[in-house]
C-alpha cells in the first residue's frame, strides 16, 4: 500500500521485470520453423526412457530443441513445425513443443482423450 507522502510525492513503483521462460518466442505465442534434426533423448535421474526431440530452426534463425508429445511422429529433416512453449520437466534444456495437427506434423492416431491437443479433435475416421 502506498503512504500518503509516497502519494503527494508523485512517488511511481517500478515493476520487476522476468525473465521469459521461453525466450527465443520473443513475446509470441508460436514461431515457425523447419526440423533440422530428429533423433531421441534419455530424461534426467529417477525416470528412464527414450523420449522424441527435435531441433528446429526458427523463422528469426535461432535453433531450439522441442519435445515431441504423443505416441509416434512423422517427423524428418526439413519438415515444417509450428513451435510453442512448454518445457518438458526431466529433459535437459527442452523449454518447446511443436504443435500437433498443424504443417507437416500429423495428430496423434487413434486417439481418444485430450484429442484438440494432440491434434486429432475434428478428424473423422
Amino acid at each position: 500500500m502506498i503512504t500518503k507522502n509516497q502519494f503527494l510525492s508523485n512517488y511511481k513503483r517500478k515493476r520487476i521485470k522476468r525473465p521469459s521462460n521461453v525466450p527465443r518466442l520473443e513475446n509470441s505465442p508460436q514461431k515457425k520453423g523447419s526440423v533440422q534434426k530428429v533423433f531421441e533423448q534419455s530424461p534426467k535421474k529417477p525416470n528412464s526412457a527414450k523420449r522424441n526431440v527435435i531441433r528446429v530452426k526458427l523463422s528469426t534463425d535461432e535453433i531450439v530443441t522441442a519435445h515431441v508429445p504423443g505416441i509416434k511422429h512423422n517427423l524428418q529433416q526439413h519438415s515444417i513445425v509450428l513451435i510453442r512453449g512448454g518445457r518438458c520437466k526431466d529433459l535437459i534444456g527442452v523449454k518447446y513443443k511443436p504443435i500437433r495437427g498443424v504443417f507437416d506434423l500429423d495428430g496423434v492416431e487413434d486417439r481418444i482423450s485430450r484429442k484438440s491437443k494432440y491434434g486429432v479433435a475434428g478428424k473423422n475416421k
